[in-house]
């Protein structure tokens, strides 16, 4: 009878943990829903592909400059396998099970490796990192972990000659 009563105890225990983690996951969804707003539509054209497809998982995005601030407005704080695309007006992100983000050029302050993001950390210059700018002015970073590593460079690369172009 001591067992039952102990297991009873902890399975309630473990309930009322896990319903404490999804209220704090909700609170802080609201808390982010001003800051982070709308995010951009993605547009009918998306032009000329600069870097091809590339498969990973979708780590997650947070608020710059913390890399463990998730995002938990909508579907955003959400892992999930996707691909990720560069093109000439901006990068697409679609992940499964998940709506696409679009993060347009001109919104795209920065393209780097790191370690982790979002509460997930791998080898050195384990994600790709992309900080863009919001509608609503806020600033975050959006990481992505491809299955093929090398492609990295060519995403840096290409970010800043895009910069470069745009400044002249």
């Amino acid at each position: 009878m001591d067992r039952l009563w102990l297991t009873l105890g902890f399975v309630a225990l473990w309930v009322v943990l896990v319903l404490l983690m999804w209220k704090g996951w909700r609170g802080r969804g609201r808390r982010q829903a001003e800051a982070v707003g709308a995010l951009p539509p993605v547009p009918a054209e998306l032009g000329e592909q600069l870097v091809a497809p590339s498969t990973g998982l979708y780590v997650g995005s947070t608020l710059a400059p913390s890399w463990q601030d998730r995002v938990a407005v909508g579907d955003l704080g959400h892992r999930a396998a996707g691909e990720i695309s560069r093109y000439r007006a901006g990068v697409l992100l679609e992940r499964d099970g998940a709506s696409p983000i679009w993060i347009p050029q001109d919104s795209i302050r920065a393209v780097r490796t790191e370690r982790g993001l979002a509460g997930k950390v791998m080898t050195k210059d384990g994600v790709l990192v992309i900080r863009w700018q919001l509608p609503s002015g806020t600033e975050i970073d959006t990481g992505f972990r491809g299955d093929d590593k090398t492609i990295y460079p060519q995403w840096v690369q290409e970010t800043n000659e895009n910069h470069r172009d745009s400044d002249s």
